[in-house]
């Protein structure tokens, strides 16, 4: 069977799948020149993460196509029920970016709470005239003993309570589904300490949160002005997992009026073009949807990815 790796696998995924027998064409190819390829070629299973097309269309021009794997956890770039409805695999990272997702969502916050996104922006202009001035104008907070909301249970959202925990905050979470969740952390002398965390209702968390953290990947949640005004004065949000679960321009407004005190943004409703109200916003701390950008990440993802491909095509 052949494997087109269209966008992003390290060594070590490829060599788990030529080791079962695949033959795995590592080239990036044009999404206009993508149908023809995978025709060309007999391409039985396509590997993509953020930029790649696999929509309605593409599916039914490429007859040979038995699966679709992508790196990426939220695929909005993927038509995945109507793959799913003609008798295709669609199989993603559940586990390998989690951490790295976590550690963005506290790079962050670390940033915002002692006002680094700001501090970064103006020590260039004025660190070297108005040094103390601008001491005065970045006081922070810390996060210890502060609370920590979560939005959906699920492997990026438990990684980042088990940050949050080992800072000592207290973390809600709310979920649709899920009632329960359990956090391990893990010590580097190899002791282990176990947390069960109940879910409260959403208003809760609007309302109790210190921070919020978005986790959910469905495409029917979004934070809306309803929503920030419900939560408390000042709080901070954070969203590093999917675009499209704030409404910007409520959350604007909301900063403007002082309800947000400020926000982090690693995705965005209008990618690769985020609107330029928000670009321009001191108080947003901003990254090029980076999550899951790291090399350990990329590594653990294309070690999953084979292994289910190997699983699902052996």
């Amino acid at each position: 069977m052949k494997i087109l790796v269209n966008e992003g696998i390290t060594q070590e995924g490829v060599v788990i799948l030529e080791d079962k027998g695949f033959e795995v064409l590592i080239t990036k190819v044009a999404q206009e020149q993508l149908e023809n390829f995978i025709n060309d070629n007999g391409i039985d299973a396509i590997l993509i993460k953020n930029k790649t097309q696999i929509q309605q269309e593409l599916i039914d021009a490429c007859p040979s196509l038995k699966l679709i794997a992508s790196g990426s956890s939220s695929m909005e770039n993927v038509d995945v029920q109507y793959a799913i409805d003609q008798g295709l695999h669609v199989v993603n990272s559940q586990e390998g970016s989690a951490n790295a997702v976590a550690e963005l969502v506290f790079a962050h916050l670390l940033g915002m709470v002692r006002n680094l996104h700001q501090s970064n922006r103006e020590m260039p202009l004025e660190g070297d005239m108005n040094f103390r001035g601008l001491q005065k104008l970045y006081n922070g907070t810390e996060l210890k003993g502060k609370t920590l909301g979560l939005i959906g249970v699920n492997n990026s959202s438990l990684a980042t309570a088990k940050i949050a925990i080992g800072l000592g905050m207290n973390v809600l979470f709310t979920d649709p589904e899920e009632t329960e969740a359990s956090v391990e952390m893990e010590f580097f002398d190899g002791q282990t300490i176990q947390f069960t965390l109940n879910s409260v209702a959403f208003d809760e968390v609007l309302t109790e949160s210190d921070f919020i953290s978005v986790h959910l990947h469905t495409h029917d949640f979004k934070l809306t002005e309803s929503e920030f005004k419900k939560m408390k004065d000042g709080v901070g949000i954070i969203n590093c997992v999917k675009g499209g679960l704030l409404d910007e321009v409520a959350l604007v407004e909301a900063i403007d009026t002082g309800q947000v005190k400020f926000a982090a943004l690693d995705s965005f409703e209008n990618e690769p073009t985020p609107e330029i109200q928000l670009l321009m916003n001191p108080s947003l701390s901003l990254s090029p949807k980076i999550s899951n950008a790291t090399n350990e990440a990329q590594q653990r993802v294309s070690i999953e990815l084979a292994n289910q491909i190997t699983a699902l095509l052996s």
